[in-house]
């Protein structure tokens, strides 16, 4: 067993076997060069260690499960929080940052330090946080963390250094934004509320101060009651009472009056000149019925009193308030009431906050409001409320990745230069009209193009059955085009089909995409076992759809009963074979129909991707788990569990669908050891034919589980229970799981007509355990593996988990095939010349090479049929075959052969033939090795192998995980070089040089591994790669050193130097009668010196790396040095304005010192010694 092990492998290197014979060379003809040996390849390797380093690029996407929104009015940047601990910020487009809390806490508020430059985030953990925004990575400066009391609301006045923090408790306290200690200053909660008053107020929801005078702080608590209290006097103003539970205030801009929304629906406005009662209750929604009383109403949560300078009537702006439903409540609403005219614009999400954007950054000012910010559960708009209509404007950001779950993701990165202006030219005619004609409002930051930028394209596939394509060139996202391809089937009725069970939720879900950029054809698997190719042109058509059914199953005339065949139970006769015959695609049982149905009608295609072949499984539903579409030969293959099919998409035929078993032929790798019949109990038929059966219904479950845990919206793990289930050799991509070592039951498999039959074997890989791994479509708990697990740990609560009922599963598991690969290859073994080949790999990790005869002419291409010679083992890995790739002998890259685009749609010279152009990167000799030959690169879960060919010899082998298994694996192109890239389940990402399979790289890049980001997770070249990293958002990585030195360059500035615009001046006579607010010093109230120190006990201060003042330096360049010279500027200004203010208080005391020395002296002029 060793030997046939050793031989097949290709250990020995040296052997003769290993080398072409010379007289099959001459008998085939021999060619200029001689057969490559291992001593005839020196490949220069040039990628080393220093070559790479991981780190996060940029995140693409809506931000998941948001929490709060900060808007700069001066800065024109807005910041978004989450659940889960992340800001978003973001400008103009191409500026858009990530940045995430460590401590992993909800971001519950933020506020923008407007036009410094830096913002502040209040989370869940009761942490106050400084980040730095004048540098490119925001980065936190100080941090403050409260112990004894949560934070439920913070407020920072505009050019102020001091922040209010409102807690639970009903308290306020005060913090130096600078230092970031908590100031002496405190009010507490019984000092604002009446002696009098027996029930505690409920906690801080909203503190701000007097748009009139700054020395003036209103309080809301929860309660209903709302305090304004006098920062100078230390005591309370005046205090309101309401029966409803208050959300949010709202100041008029003039200081005289405010609005509070509460939990019934209604808006109360207060007057400060008698604060007893309001002046107006209203309820926007609530009607008054026929008893007299009011409709009960939802709760506003939040209000906003803008005032206009084109209009005498206030807007006010508000969520919520709609009365309640009898059926159980509407869709979320957004309020705008302007004057008489009230609209209502309803959301398709929850709302989690909204932000009026003004002019002006003071609140004593009109406010003058031009747009309303809301931020929804799953959604993000800007509303235009300079135009009586309310239109939207068009975002510029891609917040739609999760329009429909994203099931599937396809990088490419160095495409064509002029597939994406023709893609965009044809998006362009899918976009939506009806957008506002003004800027996008969010224009904050600075972003230029990074001077290393090339064409990147990214595909997503949607469980609608929608595909989108990305603009990602410079760590931007845009869309660029949309492809429906559900408009393919016709809608399914109630009820009707056999998939409905299954399938009714979303029977179109993109199950993989595999796209060819240079001759633009497109083939796109959903997950209802369909494939669809598609072809782009830039004219309209009117053509039918081609449809092939193809039947890739076992049949029950496969099972042996051991009653018929006791003596010999494993044979059976050849004639029993029984998957479909490519002269017979629709011979399967009537049952047997496609779960959708393909449009039999010519249809009308738009410009772009058109469809142009389907191709069907017909039942029962066996996901697809591997896919290869080659434009040169014409040739598209696909295979599931149970074998693989080719089909020529030219002629519309399907060449070749086999079981997997079928494709040894003879040359079957595994033992196949007899097992006794089984006495006393029913046929092996029919016992056989019952597990398959509930292998197949319950495997119909196990599609909705596998499929609703990718792409529900949630932030726990992505049904781990389900997911748990995997082991290293199922298939990744689909649910379906196929074991490398589980027993079938005794089922004759027919072999080729003409071909010796040895003994049927166990299906047992050599020198494994017989239930090692072993896999089957029932529900089995098992974790994923990580670093810590051991091998045999894990085959242990594998083994422990299994249920007797999954036994007769298990036998019935097949071989599934994993990944498949066109390319210019040898067929044989020591074969001259090399021709057009289909490379698969199996989750047993064999290796297969099927040899493609193609007429060369293109008259004869369709006409003659393509034909497809006997495949033959090529090697044998651990775990599932993943990936193949292709190097010369000089360890370059070897490309697939490909048809240069022409439009099928095109007009045509009648005068000139059409004919198709072929780029083909057929491996010839070498001119300076003087040999034939190329390298195969094969990776399985476990291993990877590079392969000489044609000779079949193992150069280089390297076992890349012993503790976990491989998820994902792709030879990519970093640095002018090639390496092969692996992400791991244990969340390692590693690179391998080519073709020596060297370690370069291994870092610890993800803590846990969810399934999300396994299914998601991709390669590219440039060494880049990008993941799923929630269900809405898009994560995209560097392994490159040399993009992650460029990457300061490539993304955007959040902070721009701008002038604080000016305060309005009042006039004269208004400031005069009006009563001006007497200046407040904040630092005289609240600095140490007259309020004294917190107690240490109550916060405890964090510093950061740096100081503000050491932030405001942080902007360099001649723009910073010239901001900074202004305010530097501004500031000497503001001194001499004082000390002359201070010179003429000293020169008016002492104008009075003299008066009154002057009186004194008068008073005793005259008298005598002894009487003063």
């Amino acid at each position: 067993m060793k030997k046939f092990r050793k031989v097949l492998d290709g250990l020995s290197s040296s052997s003769p076997g290993g080398v072409a014979s010379p007289s099959c060379g001459s008998a085939a003809g021999t060619p200029t060069a001689h057969a490559p040996t291992p001593l005839d390849i020196h490949v220069q390797e040039t990628l080393v260690s220093e070559n790479f380093h991981l780190c996060k690029t940029v995140r693409h996407g809506f931000p998941y499960q948001p929490t709060c929104l900060a808007f700069d009015p001066v800065q024109k940047i807005l910041a978004i929080g989450s659940r889960t601990g992340g800001i978003r910020i973001l400008g103009r487009p191409g500026v858009d940052c990530y940045s995430q809390h460590e401590s992993g806490a909800a971001v519950l508020q933020l506020q923008f330090l407007i036009n410094e430059g830096a913002l502040v985030t209040a989370c869940a953990d009761d942490t106050l946080h400084l980040w730095n925004l004048r540098q490119r990575r925001p980065a936190i400066l100080h941090s403050l963390k409260f112990n004894r009391e949560r934070i439920t609301f913070c407020h920072l006045p505009f050019q102020s250094k001091w922040l209010y923090v409102g807690t639970e408790r009903g308290n306020t306290h005060i913090v130096n934004i600078e230092s970031f200690v908590l100031s002496g200053y405190v009010i507490m909660w019984n000092k604002a509320i009446e002696l009098a008053t027996k029930t505690h107020p409920g906690p801080v929801v909203h503190l701000s101060d007097s748009p009139k005078d700054e020395g003036k702080l209103l309080i809301g608590f929860e309660s209903g009651t709302v305090v304004q209290w006098d920062l100078r006097a230390k005591k309370v103003d005046f205090r309101i009472y309401y029966d409803e539970a208050i959300h949010s205030v709202s100041w008029h801009h003039e200081g005289k009056q405010f609005m509070c929304s509460h939990s019934d629906g209604s808006l109360t406005v207060w007057n400060l000149r008698n604060t007893s009662r309001p002046i107006q209750v209203t309820y926007p929604h609530g009607k008054i019925l026929k008893d007299g009383r009011k409709e009960s109403c939802k709760p506003i949560l939040k209000v906003e009193y803008k005032t206009s300078r084109n209009s005498s009537e206030p807007f006010i702006i508000f969520s919520g308030g709609l009365s309640y439903d009898k059926a159980g409540g509407r869709r979320p609403t957004l309020t705008i009431m302007h004057g008489k005219a009230i609209t209502v614009l309803e959301m398709d999400h929850p709302i989690v906050e909204f932000l009026v954007l003004c002019d002006t950054p003071y609140s004593n000012e009109v406010q003058d409001p031009y747009a309303v910010v809301v931020l929804l559960e799953k959604d993000f708009i800007v509303v235009d409320l300079t135009q009586s209509n309310f239109p939207i404007f068009e975002n510029p950001y891609p917040m739609d990745i999760h329009e429909s779950p994203v099931t599937c993701t396809a990088y490419f990165a160095q495409c064509p230069p002029d597939i994406i202006p023709i893609l965009y030219s044809i998006g362009a005619k899918q976009k939506k009209t009806g957008y506002s004609h003004k800027e996008w409002p969010v224009s904050g930051g600075t972003w230029t193009l990074g001077s290393q930028t090339y064409p990147e394209i990214i595909v997503t596939g949607h469980a609608d059955g929608t595909v989108k394509f990305w603009d990602a060139s410079a760590i931007t996202l845009q869309m660029l085009y949309k492809l429906k391809t559900s408009k393919v089937f016709e809608k399914p009725k109630a009820g009707e089909g056999r998939t409905t069970e299954v399938l009714d939720e979303d029977p179109y879900a993109v199950q993989m995409v595999s796209w060819c950029p240079h001759s633009r054809l497109f083939c796109v698997v959903g997950i209802s076992a369909h494939v669809i190719l598609y072809r782009f042109s830039k004219h309209d058509a009117n053509t039918q759809i081609a449809s092939l059914e193809v039947r890739l199953q076992f049949d029950s005339d496969d099972a042996v009963s051991p009653s018929e065949n006791e003596n010999n139970p494993c044979f059976s006769d050849p004639s029993s074979h029984s998957p479909l015959q490519p002269g017979s695609p629709g011979s399967a049982t009537p049952d047997s129909v496609p779960g959708l149905r393909v449009k039999s009608r010519a249809l009308r295609m738009p410009p772009g991707y058109q469809a142009e072949l389907v191709v069907q499984l017909v039942c029962p539903p066996q996901q697809i788990t591997s896919l290869d579409i080659n434009s040169a030969y014409g040739l598209l293959a696909f295979g599931n569990c149970n074998g693989v099919a080719v089909v020529d998409y030219l002629q519309k035929t399907i060449l070749m669908c086999v079981s997997t078993l079928d494709l040894y032929g003879a040359a079957d790798p595994y033992q196949r050891l007899t097992r006794s019949p089984r006495r006393n109990r029913q046929s092996t038929s029919d016992f056989c034919m019952r597990g398959l059966s509930h292998f197949y219904s319950d495997s119909k479950k196990r599609i909705r589980t596998s499929y609703q845990s990718l792409t529900e919206l949630s932030d726990n793990q992505v049904s781990i229970d389900m997911e748990r289930t995997k082991s290293p050799t199922s298939d990744h991509v689909n649910g379906h799981c196929t074991s490398p070592t589980s027993q079938p039951c005794s089922m004759g498999k027919p072999r080729i007509p003409g071909v010796p039959e040895g003994p049927r074997l166990t299906r047992r890989g050599p020198g494994r355990p017989p239930f090692r791994k072993a896999q089957s479509a029932a529900c089995m708990e098992i974790s994923l593996p990580v670093s810590s697990h051991t091998e045999e740990s894990r085959e242990n609560s594998f083994s422990r988990s299994r249920s007797s009922s999954v036994s007769s599963i298990d036998r019935d598991t097949k071989e599934a095939v994993t990944t498949l690969q066109f390319g210019e290859s040898y067929g044989r073994k020591g074969e001259p010349l090399p021709s057009a080949c289909l490379w698969v790999g199996t989750s047993l990790g064999v290796v297969l090479l099927l040899p493609i005869s193609i007429p060369a002419e293109d008259e004869d291409r369709m006409e003659e049929p393509v034909t497809i010679g006997p495949s033959s083992t090529v090697l044998m890995l651990k775990g599932s075959v993943l990936r193949f790739a292709f190097l010369d002998c000089g360890g370059a890259l070897i490309q697939s052969p490909y048809e240069v685009w022409r439009d099928p749609n095109g007009p045509e010279d009648p005068d000139r033939t059409r004919r198709r152009k072929l780029v083909n990167f057929s491996p010839w000799p070498s001119h300076e090795a003087g040999v034939d030959g190329h390298m195969a690169v094969v990776c399985s879960e476990k291993q990877a192998k590079v392969m000489l060919m044609p000779s079949q010899t193992v150069l280089f082998a390297h076992n890349v995980t012993e503790s976990s298994f491989i998820l994902r694996a792709d030879v990519v192109s970093v640095c002018s070089s090639v390496c092969l890239a692996c992400f791991c389940a244990n969340g390692h990402v590693m690179t391998l040089s080519l073709p020596s399979l060297r370690p370069l790289m291994d870092i610890n890049y993800l803590p846990l591994t969810d399934m999300r980001i396994a299914r998601t997770f991709v390669f590219t070249n440039g060494g880049q790669a990008l993941y799923l990293s929630s269900p809405t958002e898009i994560q995209r990585i560097t392994y490159s050193q040399e993009m992650a030195d460029n990457l300061q360059d490539m993304l955007g500035e959040l902070f721009t130097p701008i002038e604080t615009p000016e305060a309005q001046n009042k006039g004269f006579l208004k400031g005069f009668f009006g009563g001006n607010a007497q200046p407040f010093d904040r630092e005289e109230l609240f600095g140490e010196a007259a309020a004294g120190k917190a107690s240490r006990s109550l916060a405890q201060h964090i510093p950061g790396p740096m100081g503000l003042e050491n932030m405001k330096a942080a902007a360099g360049g001649v723009v910073g040095d010239l901001a900074r010279a202004r305010i530097a500027l501004d500031q000497r200004g503001e001194r001499l304005g004082e000390l002359e203010e201070r010179t003429a208080l000293m020169m008016n005391s002492a104008e009075i010192f003299s008066t009154h020395a002057h009186q004194v002296m008068l008073k005793h002029k005259d008298k005598k010694w002894y009487q003063l």
